[in-house]
């Protein structure tokens, strides 16, 4: 056995010293490593120098009882106690459309991840949802559409993937 043990220490120690003695004599190491290093070097400061990603999303809203007013849109990218109040959400996405051209309505350069989107339909161009007894006496909607209960949907069955180019298309609701 310690023979075995010996000539294993023999064998490691020559295939050691052959190796770092062919190491030392080849020409332009020390250049070729450094030249490596400022490859990667470039290519890490080309990412860090890139512009984010970027996403669009195109949204097609139908539904709506009248033209007159407008339509508020509201893109949240927060949990679900923020998705129904807009200005509690800093990095919010805003828009506002006359009621005549929401058909259509392209939002561009959000950066990718999850989204939520309300939108409203302000008849009488006052900024907000009206209610009656607590009822919403405009129309609403919510991103995919989601089956209403008692009370407003919950932040799963609105939120939505932003990725490229996305679409998503909201049926306004109205219950007065």
């Amino acid at each position: 056995m310690n023979f075995i043990i010996r000539n294993t220490a023999a064998i490691t120690g020559s295939i050691s010293a052959i190796g770092t003695a062919c190491a030392g004599p080849i020409v332009g190491w020390a250049n070729l490593h450094r030249r490596e290093s400022l490859l990667l070097a470039a290519s890490i400061a080309s990412i860090a120098a890139s512009p984010p990603p970027s996403a669009e999303l195109d949204i097609a809203i139908s539904g709506l009882r009248n033209q007159s007013g407008a339509v508020l849109l509201c893109l949240t990218q927060r949990s679900e106690a923020q998705y129904l109040d807009c200005a509690k959400d800093p990095a919010r996405v805003m828009r506002v459309v006359n009621s005549g051209q929401a058909d259509a309505v392209r939002i561009s350069g959000l950066a990718p991840g999850e989204y939520s989107l309300l939108v409203i339909h302000d008849e009488n161009r006052n900024g907000k949802l009206d209610t009656m007894l607590g009822v919403p006496r405009e129309g609403f909607g919510f991103s995919r559409n989601p089956a209403l209960r008692m009370g407003p949907p919950r932040y799963g069955d609105v939120r939505f993937a932003v990725t490229g180019q996305s679409r998503q298309a909201v049926k306004l609701k109205y219950l007065l």
